[in-house]
């Protein structure tokens, strides 16, 4: 009998199957869902369906005509947005399925086969097995979940599985969660937004989390084709003597780019600076391969560039001047910034317009959950910032404030002409963070600075950034993501004058630039990823005006023409792991550049002098003048020799369309921009690097050596005696010529243990030259000649020593060569007159410069239930009182030349700072 029912099932399935749909209908459907559209088809012919009810609620609503078409097409049209096939049990009956597909034929020789993965594309390679929950003898629940839906073309042995790893309670991203595929050698890791993506074998998977601080999970996943799974984990709450984080601890030998930093911003507080001011940016001045042209002087020097070749970004808007008051303090509320990383070799190419580095800074989400905040107190400055919940766990607000309450600084130099002095600055920065959905957010930051300063009686500088950037970032499936940006900045300055006679005057100067930018992001798999997109930017110069201050002046007022420029650019590119020893980062970016009327532009006669403008061309308002373009290569590739060595090797090439025009030794804030033009060519420059990293006992210690090489083109530099402010003819004041630098920086830096820290040495050189057939154009006979800013040899130690888990000690010390310098070497008399006979540019140098600083850093108790956490900095900056000079000047006095040399800080400076979170 179980025979004879055993042969009647068959030939019933093959009668079924041999039948074909031949049933044709005309339908519409209006905005329905899947359950109304399939009981219009069975009101409408023999058909009835049979399916689970709960598995039709994900299904989109369906709108549509069909006109005498296939019942089975139209259900397969049905499910073609869902994870639900369907199955033709009879002539009259359609079973729906949830991600499977029911088999009524098996593939030829299948009961020959091997053991081996059948490749047939008509069978399901695993056999479907137990469903339900269970729970492991640790007492993990294991919980099953179905992903993606089968088909039957173009059949894969291997899916990719995605999603993001969450705290349960919070909802925020785990980072560094292992996931382990048990029995099958597969794993990932999830990345700083709690994103993983792995490749799992088609059918039944085990996969395994484990984090510190996070319970271990293990999910059953049976996956069918390419799917995403959100995974949300809870806190682990055991109490440990001591928690150690492990963090990208190789991420120095198995990333592909070469000449990347990350600065932890947490430990920067351990680091003793300047009247105990908490500084990411100071602390990238440790760094190989990153320096300044002196203590107070603005910008940085990266890796033998100029001040004007950084592009600083926070929340991806520009900060034309990240500093207050010379440089001595950071513009930037060091609460409010989450992450710091510094591109200084291979710049991604979805950035442009600076051809040294990077600064990418993001400032902090604020805390969706809770009221709370961090804020300090200092002899000089107060900061706080604070995070509010707007919607519980969907989206916050976070406002900081930062500002000096005392010039206590100036009234205590020793310098007579200084003491009357002012300086007070502060910066506001607020950030807005709204989750939308899983797949949608947006952000929104605004930042504004503002100094004012004055070191003589008569005279009020004031310089302030303004910056506001909007954000919406869209997943748009488990491949494809994506950005959308708006940014506007501003920077300016002015100085007021009041003098003795009646030449009282205002001036002031500014640039905004608003860009918008496209950024896509294409996971195709894990080997292989992509970034792709176009940004443009327009700029706006007002290069200066001048008017009289009061009615007695007798200044005229002037006003320099307004430049306008857009720069535009599209850029692809992808990570390519070629194997797991080889991988390869590659990019282009094409630029163009155009500057835009209302504009006058000079024709000259070489050389350039307002007697040799042959004629003089005019721009309507947004009519192109003149045009720039250029594709720009980024490559750099990564092999490993071992587990924990590597070797990388990287060329860079890049344009930069705006300059700063300076006839100061080091950068300041009244530098102006100028943006390229008829007669100003864009800078470029080509970086070839080459280096070996290496980790030590268990990732505890980072070895790296790196070497590198630029050339330089179009290097703007100026005529002696040049100026550059408030000239309307600024172009026949400065040079263009070529430079080129080369260095190599090692770095050794030890991650654990009671003592940390790292020790950096930098040997790099940096030169200029300036040649023309015309003499006045050439500058130390058309040779190469050191920069403002070379200096051979750079060392810098930052240790940290944990006495207890309260108490530490940390120090900071800095060696540098002298920066270059002109002196006078002699005196020549022309026409009964006495001049001053100087050196060729630069072929002198200053002392050299080294600092010791020493801090040491008490911790409150670590009592969970506290209102705040405390931390107090008690710091010497310059221990050893070494008078370092900032600059080297000459007067005239008496008929005789005399030298003098100005220091900023020549005295140790002791601080306590206060900080306390709460």
């Amino acid at each position: 009998m179980r025979v004879f029912l055993v042969i009647i099932l068959f030939l019933n399935v093959y009668w079924v199957s041999a039948q074909k749909d031949t049933k044709r209908i005309t339908i519409t459907f209006d905005n329905v869902t899947i359950e109304e559209a399939l009981h219009q088809i069975e009101a409408i012919t023999s058909f009835r369906f049979y399916y689970v009810r709960a598995w039709l609620d994900d299904v989109p609503l369906i709108s549509g005509t069909y006109t005498d078409v296939l019942v089975t097409t139209i259900v397969e049209q049905l499910l073609k947005r869902s994870i639900l096939n369907y199955y033709v049990l009879t002539e009259k009956e359609i079973v729906l399925t949830r991600n499977t597909i029911i088999y009524d034929k098996l593939p030829d020789h299948f009961f020959n086969r091997s053991k081996e993965v059948v490749k047939d594309s008509t069978i399901a390679i695993n056999p479907l097995f137990y469903l339900g929950n269970e729970t492991s003898k640790k007492k993990i629940i294991i919980k099953t979940y179905r992903i993606g839906k089968e088909v039957k073309k173009d059949r894969k042995e291997y899916y990719t599985l995605t999603g993001y790893v969450k705290y349960l309670r919070t909802g925020k991203p785990i980072s560094n969660v292992a996931l382990i595929v048990k029995g099958k050698n597969i794993g990932a890791e999830t990345n700083a937004k709690g994103f993983y993506s792995i490749e799992l074998p088609v059918g039944l998977n085990y996969i395994e989390t484990s984090s510190l601080g996070v319970e271990d999970s293990r999910q059953r996943v049976i996956i069918y084709n390419d799917g995403q799974l959100d995974l949300y984990l809870s806190e682990s709450l055991e109490a440990l003597e001591e928690v150690l984080i492990k963090t990208n601890a190789d991420k120095n030998v198995k990333e592909v780019t070469t000449g990347t930093e990350e600065i932890d911003v947490e430990e920067s507080k351990n680091i003793p600076l300047v009247l105990g001011e908490r500084d990411v940016l100071k602390v990238a001045t440790t760094l190989p391969g990153i320096t300044t042209s002196g203590e107070g002087a603005s910008g940085y020097n990266v890796r033998g560039g100029k001040a004007d070749q950084n592009l600083t970004l926070l929340d991806d808007g520009v900060i034309y001047n990240p500093q207050h008051f010379f440089g001595i303090f950071s513009a930037l509320n060091p609460f409010a910034v989450g992450s710091v990383n510094i591109y200084k070799g291979s710049i991604p190419a979805e950035y442009g317009g600076r051809l040294s580095s990077v600064f990418n800074l993001k400032t902090k989400n604020g805390n969706t959950e809770k009221f709370s905040g961090e804020a300090s107190i200092g002899p000089v400055t107060g900061n706080i910032a604070i995070e509010i919940p707007v919607i519980k766990n969907k989206s916050s607000l976070m406002i900081g404030g930062r500002g000096t309450y005392s010039d206590w600084i100036l009234k205590s130099l020793d310098e007579e002409k200084l003491k009357n002095s002012k300086a007070s600055f502060y910066d506001l920065i607020a950030k807005y963070h709204y989750k939308i959905n899983d797949d949608n957010n947006i952000q929104a930051t605004g930042y504004y600075s503002s100094d004012v300063f004055s070191v003589t009686s008569d005279s009020l500088f004031n310089y302030s950034n303004r910056l506001l950037s909007l954000k919406w970032n869209h997943r748009f499936n488990d491949k494809n993501s994506g950005s959308l940006l708006l940014t506007n900045s501003k920077y300016n300055f002015g100085i007021k004058y009041e003098g003795k006679s009646n030449n009282d005057f205002e001036l002031g100067y500014d640039i905004n630039e608003t860009e918008l930018k496209l950024k896509m992001n294409y996971l195709y798999s894990s080997k292989y990823k992509f970034n792709y997109g176009f940004s443009s930017k327009l700029y706006e110069v007002h290069p200066g005006s001048i008017k009289p201050k009061g009615a007695k002046s007798i200044t005229e007022s002037l006003a320099i023409p307004k430049e306008r420029a857009l720069e535009s650019a599209v850029f692809v590119e992808g990570k390519f792991d070629i194997s797991k020893k080889l991988s390869f980062n590659l990019g282009i970016r094409y630029s163009l550049y155009a500057v835009l009327g209302e504009s006058e532009q000079r024709i000259y006669d070489n050389p350039k002098s307002e007697s040799t403008i042959k004629e003089t061309l005019s721009f309507d308002t947004n009519e192109v003048v003149k045009t720039y373009q250029s594709p720009e290569i980024r490559a750099s590739g990564r092999y490993l020799l071992a587990s924990d060595l590597s070797i990388k090797a990287g060329y860079n090439n890049s344009f930069q369309y705006i300059h700063t025009l300076t006839n100061n030794t080091t950068a300041s804030p009244t530098d102006i921009w100028k943006v390229s033009d008829i007669n100003i060519k864009p800078q470029q420059a080509s970086l070839y690097s080459l280096g070996v990293f290496k980790n030590l006992k268990d990732d505890i210690y980072e070895l790296s050596i790196e070497g590198y090489y630029k050339k330089i083109k179009n290097i703007l530099d100026y005529k002696v005696g040049s100026q550059l402010l408030l000239n309307k003819t600024v172009e026949t004041e400065v040079l263009q010529g070529l430079g080129k630098a080369y260095g190599v920086e090692f770095l050794i830096k030890k991650n654990k243990g009671k003592l940390n820290g790292w020790l950096g040495y930098t040997y790099s050189r940096s030169f200029t030259k300036l040649d023309s057939k015309f003499s006045e154009e050439r500058v130390n006979g058309g040779d190469y000649f050191p920069s403002n800013f070379d200096k051979p040899h750079d060392i810098s130690l930052v240790a940290n020593y944990k006495f207890t888990k309260r108490f530490s000690f940390s120090t900071n010390f800095v060696y540098q060569t002298g920066r270059p310098v002109t002196f006078p070497v002699g005196s020549y008399i022309l026409q009964r007159e006495k001049y001053v006979l100087y050196s060729d540019r630069n072929e002198f140098r200053i002392p050299d410069y080294y600092r010791l600083d020493i801090g040491f850093n008490i911790e409150g108790n670590h009592k969970k239930k506290k209102k705040a956490h405390s931390f107090w900095s008690i710091s010497v900056y310059n221990v050893l009182g070494r008078n370092n000079p900032f600059s080297v000047f000459f007067v005239t006095e008496e008929g005789e030349i005399k030298a003098y040399q100005s220091s900023v800080f020549s005295i140790p400076i002791p601080t306590i700072t206060y900080n306390f979170k709460f």
